[in-house]
């Protein structure tokens, strides 16, 4: 697939844990040949912000063309239908 433009991912790398979900939104989407902005949350305050700031329950949160697509399995159903 050609490239299609940025890809922002925010995704949450603490000291005791990587969440899964996050590597694998960032592996589909440089598969799907995006560029990843790749926004990494460092602590429980800055995930709990974030959540908060978008009105999300989880991370990570995948936008394309600063539209938000989703978590994992929403960017894996959009990357299906492109």
């Amino acid at each position: 697939m050609s490239a299609n433009g940025t890809a922002t991912l925010y995704r949450m790398v603490l000291p005791e844990h990587t969440c899964p979900f996050g590597v694998r939104a960032k592996q589909m989407l440089e598969q799907a040949g995006f560029a990843v902005d790749d926004r990494i949350l460092q602590s429980r305050d800055e995930v709990d912000a974030f959540k908060a700031e978008h009105g999300v329950a989880t991370t990570p949160q995948i936008f394309i063309d600063g539209e938000r697509i989703g978590g994992s399995d929403e960017l894996e159903r959009y990357l299906e239908q492109a």
